[in-house]
């Protein structure tokens, strides 16, 4: 698809939605038009300078063979942006491995402060290759930065229950309210973690994996993420009606996670098999998401 054929064109979808077709610094320009300070929360995840080009149904998706170097400046031109569009509540999940990790860490503690990060996240998993040159790598990271010391977080949403499953040496017990609990005693204290009680993740993900070959979630666009991560990112960082915003869109997922649980969101990317894989996950609704081409910036 080339964009001089693209029109502006509006989609029925859950919520209010906005999709920029083209280069993400460009589209961040755009944003700040309208969307400075207005933001909740920004997820990226961008290329990792494999060095390799990503293909789906037989037609480059996108090209990731952008020099280290080059691909920092790009990434420090749109953070700078991107912290302008967040609120003061807002804030940046930027999900990166081993070879840009360092890189980002140091441009974000530049642009939103070391004391603004709230978290490394490291997402671990067990799909992937093996190696007898180095151990095996196995993970994500996901650097967590908020604009202002008044962010938005709720870790209560990212809760699930204890259940009734027996951890370590715990002993199964009900209270006189009928509540079922686990106990355990250490220098003569009793401690209880009850059945219905909370468990919230900590800054180790490991109970989220990658999408499988044949997984159901599987559009066919290369490197897609679980629709799980986005929901968790999503539920700590945001608030029903807040805008999500996705500069590296790819598949959607963060679009479609947003618009499942009562978020606005906006999405954007240069790719023509993101856009219409985009295009194919939004379900039909009442609101309106309009599409529109950005122009790159030379």
């Amino acid at each position: 698809m080339e964009k001089s054929a693209l029109t502006r064109e509006i989609l029925k979808t859950k919520t209010e939605g906005l999709y920029l077709f083209g280069d993400c610094v460009s589209c961040a320009e755009k944003l700040t038009k309208d969307y400075s300070g207005k933001v909740t929360l920004i997820y990226l995840d961008p290329p990792f300078c494999t060095g390799n080009s990503f293909s789906a149904q037989g037609e480059t998706a996108y090209s990731d063979n952008i020099s280290k170097d080059d691909f920092t400046e790009k990434m420090k031109k749109l953070l700078i942006l991107c912290r302008e569009l967040l609120s003061d509540e807002g804030s940046l999940y930027l999900h990166t491995d081993y070879r840009l990790s360092g890189r980002m860490r140091l441009i974000c503690d530049e642009i939103f402060g070391e004391e603004n990060l709230r978290n490394e996240i490291i997402w671990s998993y067990k799909s992937g290759g093996t190696s007898k040159r180095h151990f095996p790598r196995k993970h994500d990271t996901i650097l967590f930065y908020s604009k202002t010391d008044s962010y938005y977080f709720n870790i209560e949403a990212t809760g699930t229950r204890r259940g009734a499953q027996k951890r370590n040496n715990m002993k199964r017990n009900t209270d006189d309210e009928g509540r079922v609990y686990f106990s355990i005693k250490s220098n003569g204290k009793e401690y209880r973690y009850y059945e219905d009680d909370l468990i919230y993740p900590t800054d180790v993900w490991t109970d989220i994996e990658h999408l499988h070959q044949r997984d159901s979630e599987r559009t066919g666009y290369p490197t897609q993420k679980p629709l799980s991560l986005l929901y968790r990112i999503i539920s700590a960082s945001s608030y029903e009606g807040g805008i999500v915003c996705d500069l590296f869109s790819g598949s959607g997922t963060t679009a479609v996670a947003a618009q499942n649980m009562g978020r606005r969101f906006i999405a954007a990317d240069n790719s023509p098999l993101a856009l219409s894989a985009f295009k194919k996950r939004i379900q039909e609704g009442e609101c309106e998401t309009v599409i529109e081409c950005v122009e790159d910036k030379k």
